[in-house]
């Protein structure tokens, strides 16, 4: 029996007994003093528990996306929390920042597409999907298309979001000492949190995501309430007071999640994607601070808001990140838009060979 020809089925107390694993496993983090403690502890618990299940029983562990894509509403809606009007202004400023980001997706998939061919032995179709620094379900989608490994390039772009969120904070926690999104790290929120904050949330979370929908807002989950809740910080009274314990909430549920999508990883597959995914990162962040270190120059943004977002992670996670730092994280996001946007764009007209 293999996992593919088991049709997915959502678990709910199997579910209800990963979270609460995960909470363990987030907690253990935190007194370790990991940075990003509630998103890397359940991670590897998820991650840990999914692939026994898939090798030992042939079945897949499935999480609810919807519980999942709730979540990353919520991250949108706090990540717009941190819209004003100061920002709004200082938004048009970042165009040589964009133009530079083309300048950086072209080297680093260039050159992430060198390192599948030659060191990976990935075949050009493969690799060509595989090395873009951004777009998972596009990259994937692609790839299928013009007949490339559908495993190798899930794995591999599961493994280059994975790694990254797991590098950035370790990297702040040498960096500065501080512990990214733990009791260590800053208080998200110095006010007391009202019902009202919370309903007003989740009005946006709902509202949100069918909003891009509609509009054909991509990332559509995370872009519609960070939009809306951008513009009613901007043209209103909003004031959302974004509780700590939501925050730690969100890494919960969106490491548990990412945990989950290792069921049909082998021990093989995983060792050489996350290796050639360590090689990858390395090369792609080192390509990413060069440009930070150069318009930090040019721009009035400190380094870490612009090494965060030229880091090839996803939206949503490097959006938790630069909300864990308070550094920037509608910039973080605008910039990670655009890197994931232009890829796809760019990749749509390539042809492999």
């Amino acid at each position: 029996m293999t996992v593919q020809s088991v049709k997915p089925l959502i678990r709910w107390p199997e579910i209800a007994s990963l979270l609460l694993a995960g909470a363990v496993g987030g907690l253990a983090a935190a007194a370790l003093g990991l940075p990003m403690p509630y998103l890397i502890g359940s991670l590897c618990v998820s991650a840990g528990y999914t692939i026994f299940v898939a090798n030992r029983s042939g079945r897949p562990v499935v999480f609810p996306r919807r519980l999942r894509f709730a979540f990353v509403s919520v991250i949108g809606v706090m990540i717009g929390a941190t819209f004003s009007p100061g920002l709004l202004s200082a938004l048009p400023s970042l165009w040589p920042s964009l133009i530079a980001m083309v300048a950086f997706i072209v080297t680093a998939h260039a050159s992430v597409y060198q390192l599948f061919t030659r060191l990976g032995g990935y075949d050009r179709t493969t690799a060509l999907y595989a090395a873009m620094p951004g777009g998972l379900v596009e990259a994937v989608m692609l790839g299928e298309r013009a007949g490339g490994d559908v495993r190798i390039l899930t794995v591999q772009h599961f493994a280059r979001i994975i790694i990254v969120v797991v590098t950035i904070p370790m990297l702040f926690l040498i960096w500065n000492g501080v512990a990214v999104g733990s009791a260590a790290g800053q208080v998200f929120s110095p006010e007391d949190t009202r019902v009202s904050d919370l309903a007003l949330i989740a009005a946006l979370a709902l509202i949100g995501a069918p909003f891009a929908r509609l509009a054909h807002i991509p990332a559509g989950h995370l872009m519609g309430p960070l939009i809306l809740s951008a513009t009613a910080h901007v043209g209103g009274p909003a004031g959302i007071h974004s509780p700590g314990w939501l925050l730690a909430l969100a890494q919960l549920v969106i490491g548990v999640g990412l945990g989950t999508q290792f069921s049909a990883v082998t021990g093989r597959l995983l060792v050489r994607t996350f290796g050639l995914g360590l090689v990858s990162v390395a090369l792609m962040m080192a390509v990413g601070a060069g440009f930070a270190a150069g318009l930090t120059t040019i721009l009035p943004l400190p380094f870490e808001a612009l090494f965060i977002s030229y880091a090839p992670g996803g939206v949503t996670e490097m959006g938790l990140v630069a909300l864990s730092l308070e550094i920037s994280p509608v910039i973080v996001a605008a910039h990670h838009l655009f890197r994931i946007t232009f890829t796809v764009f760019m990749v749509s007209w390539l042809k492999p060979g």
